[in-house]
């Protein structure tokens, strides 16, 4: 079971009204403070001149694929075959690949990487791990954070093909096993819509997290 971390002394401001993603910044990264963002609807990235201030995103439409949508295609389920899936035991691997300066729009600086990986210690940030079959080298994978029903995807990269399709669909049939309701995956993009990802209203999302918190 995941370990309750202290309190964060820091609130966040209602998001249902706010005009734009960025709602606000500041505040630190402690695990508390992750935590409590997470299940108020936001989730943080760098802001600033030089990102190095906190901001916390509340996106409207935000991003989310149903459980019950993943599509999935022949060619990823022969995929698959190629290779090995495991969790949690490379997190920090994985997500220092997934911010990789030379991948466009990287924001996974080693402050986030530091904070995550705190929360993977106490259980509530996950990784995926796609390997090759053949040389065991770690081709893909994802990261998020899961909290009750819900699973906040943060980030995720691949050097084979359909490697990082391949760690979502294994996450999307542990989180259906498991009984959970939401997958967040913050904002849509054509290779994430072609997956089954679709846009909610930041209310339609709120609603769905109280849901998945309940």
């Amino acid at each position: 079971m995941p370990v309750e971390p202290p309190l964060t002394p820091w609130e966040f401001p209602d998001p249902t009204n706010a005009p734009d993603d960025l709602v606000c910044a500041g505040a630190d990264l402690e695990p508390g403070t992750l935590l409590h963002a997470y299940r108020s609807g936001f989730f943080p990235m760098p802001v600033g001149r030089r990102r190095n201030q906190n901001g916390w995103f509340s996106p409207n439409p935000r991003g989310v694929i149903p459980l019950d949508g993943l599509l999935v295609s022949r060619s990823m389920r022969r995929s698959d075959r190629r290779f090995q899936v495991r969790w949690n035991e490379r997190f920090d691997e994985v997500m220092r690949r997934c911010g990789d300066p030379r991948r466009p729009h990287g924001w996974i600086n080693e402050p986030f990487v530091r904070a995550y990986g705190r929360l993977h210690d106490l259980g509530w940030a996950h990784s995926v791990e796609v390997y090759d079959s053949a040389s065991g080298v770690l081709v893909g994978g994802l990261y998020g954070v899961r909290i009750g029903r819900l699973f906040a995807g943060e980030s995720m990269f691949h050097t084979a093909t359909d490697a990082s399709k391949v760690a979502l669909m294994h996450l999307v049939d542990r989180l259906n096993a498991e009984g959970c309701r939401l997958l967040d995956v913050q904002w849509t993009t054509p290779h994430l819509r072609s997956l089954g990802a679709i846009d909610v209203s930041r209310i339609d999302y709120l609603k769905l997290l109280r849901e998945a918190n309940s």
